[in-house]
């Protein structure tokens, strides 16, 4: 899975310009939740190089980058969360799951509406 690590402000913003072609998924992980540890690894082996071609995956250590995960809870209006999945379309959060409801299947339906 190829991911664009998320990291700064800057890149937070392009990704909205991003979200206008291409459907965004921002994966917001915690390096000291093993749930999040296990959802990570499941996203993982279940992606389909083919994917990212219509989405695009980001990954947010949220320890390393905390504000940062807050600016995106306030930017896209839901309530922060670890592990967290937001998928983004024209700049606007058209879903959100979390802990064990994420899902890389719903994702794919999801992406697909």
């Amino acid at each position: 899975m190829d991911w664009t690590i998320l990291d700064s402000e800057e890149k937070l913003d392009a990704l909205d310009e991003i979200s206008k072609n291409h459907t965004v998924m921002i994966f917001k992980h915690s390096t000291r939740c093993s749930t999040s540890a296990m959802v990570l690894n499941r996203m993982e082996r279940n992606w389909e190089d083919s994917e990212s071609s219509v989405l695009k995956p980001y990954f947010l250590d949220l320890i390393t980058y905390r504000n940062l995960s807050n600016k995106i809870a306030e930017k896209y209006r839901v309530l922060h969360e670890s592990p967290q999945v937001l998928l983004i379309s024209k700049g606007k959060c058209i879903y959100d799951a979390s802990h064990m409801d994420i899902s890389y299947n719903d994702l794919k339906i999801r992406n697909e509406n």
